[in-house]
């Protein structure tokens, strides 16, 4: 007898459970207005994993005045469909990273619903598109609120009236109290590409992997790939599939990365405590954490190095970069290369002051830099990146007020070394979405806490009825 019950029959349980537990708690947020225009009790900016959870969890919280805005069309929030190229996803598949405890919200439910528990079991790793497919599900069958098309331009702050005003391109702005910025991986700062590719090359030799590539233009082509972490692999391999003849990946190490910290983390409590650690420890943590390459899942890199085209090039950091007769002559201690195009897989910058959208607050903005001195050696990545509240909000810097940054939330990858693998990383949304959505919860509570307490005093609605002595009865 099948066990696969579909998809139909697995939402009409949802929506039991969901009743069972009561998840949909009532509302209480004061409805706010200004000058005649609604005002958002949050606004989330990014619709992907972090984006979609994070309203849902408001929701369970009694705050339903909530929208999402994404930039992207509807069912490609997110890297998935975009600049994502690994053929699985790199997170072990029995995480429930988004699911809030509900049984029937998880990927297994929704995997098994369609495939059966055998199925289950015969899956190593969630492929890629099958998670974008369960994201796409989660979003409909919660009937979440998301504008797409929608791109965040500007955060302008009204701290006298405690509200944002939300600059959007090609389109009226919102007003929000709240606003959580679940912009993902390169949602706290910027791509990095060294100077030497982004000065001496023309754009059309190049691009960063978290662009769009399209690969088949490529076609019988050589490409140089920059980078000796997952993503090198990851675009090196999709490249190969799509019909490029060579795809040689530039290490600066002489030794392929073989140790993943995040598998310890999550063995261990590390992921869910790590908020609990003092300042110097966290710092000594990131500093290690940051010196490990994230390696290329086994099974990714034995597909890459299987194609005949594919060569890696050890102990060989790009010396020079330029354009050679309408190619890219790349130079490595090895000597000269020479590309139709080069890959660039060389990370990011976590830093507030490379995001447009903060640029009113932006100096306002606490860094890890300015607020603790480590034990060891300073480390330039982590000293930018901002030094966050426990539920994810912008701090002001040592003497400064601040009022614009109240409602703020950093809850996109920035967060790593003040909360550790939590938004962004799937690893740790567990852990991380409770306590952002506790935070936003608390601080809209405590903004209106004179009205609230003073109703509250007031509150004189009689529930009990009954009478002492009884009537007589006739």
């Amino acid at each position: 007898m099948s066990d696969v019950i579909g998809l139909p029959a697995l939402e009409a349980r949802l929506a039991r459970d969901l009743d069972l537990i009561g998840f949909y708690r009532p509302e209480w947020v004061r409805p706010r207005s200004h000058e005649g225009e609604t005002v958002l009790d949050v606004a989330v900016i990014g619709g992907g994993q972090c984006g979609l959870s994070a309203a849902f969890g408001l929701r369970r919280e009694g705050i339903s005045n909530v929208v999402v805005f994404d930039e992207n069309e509807a069912g490609y929030e997110g890297p998935w469909e975009t600049y994502a190229r690994m053929v699985t996803l790199r997170t072990p598949k029995h995480l429930n990273p988004i699911d809030f405890g509900v049984p029937s919200l998880t990927y297994r439910a929704w995997w098994e619903a369609q495939h059966g528990a055998a199925g289950w079991d015969a899956v190593d790793k969630i492929a890629r598109g099958d998670w974008m497919a369960y994201l796409r599900w989660y979003r409909r069958v919660l009937d979440l609120p998301i504008e797409n098309g929608t791109k965040l331009t500007r955060i302008e702050p009204l701290p006298a009236l405690g509200l944002h005003r939300l600059h959007f391109e090609g389109r009226a702005p919102e007003l929000a109290r709240k606003v959580v910025l679940a912009t993902g991986i390169q949602g706290g700062g910027e791509w990095h590409t060294p100077a030497m590719v982004r000065d001496n090359l023309p754009k059309h030799l190049w691009a960063h992997t978290s662009e769009p590539i399209d690969f088949t233009k490529l076609h019988g082509k050589r490409i140089g790939v920059l980078g000796g972490g997952a993503s090198a692999f990851d675009n090196a391999n999709y490249a190969l599939t799509q019909g490029v003849a060579a795809a040689e990946v530039f290490m600066r190490r002489k030794e392929l990365p073989r140790v993943n910290p995040i598998r310890f983390m999550e063995r261990v409590g590390f992921t869910a405590r790590y908020p609990a650690l003092d300042d110097t420890t966290k710092y000594a943590a990131m500093d290690a954490f940051l010196g490990h390459n994230q390696p290329p899942t086994n099974d990714t890199f034995e597909r890459a190095a299987a194609w005949p085209g594919f060569a890696l090039h050890l102990g060989a950091p790009w010396l020079d970069v330029a354009e050679h007769e309408g190619i890219v002559r790349v130079t490595s201690p090895h000597g000269h290369h020479d590309y139709d195009f080069v890959v660039i897989s060389t990370g990011l910058l976590s830093d507030p002051g490379l995001r447009p959208e903060l640029c009113d607050v932006a100096d306002q903005i606490a860094r890890w830099g300015e607020r603790v001195t480590p034990a060891g050696k300073r480390n330039a990545l982590i000293d930018a990146h901002p030094y966050l509240g426990d539920a994810f909000e912008f701090l002001p810097r040592e003497g400064i007020e601040g009022t614009g940054l109240h409602g703020l939330f950093a809850f996109n990858y920035s967060a790593l070394v003040s909360l550790g693998l939590s938004a962004s990383a799937l690893s740790g949304l567990h852990n991380a979405l409770p306590r952002l959505v506790k935070g936003v919860a608390d601080q809209l509570f405590l903004d209106d806490r004179a009205a609230l307490v003073a109703d509250f005093l007031a509150y004189d609605e009689h529930e009990f009825l009954g009478q002492w002595p009884r009537e007589a009865v006739a």
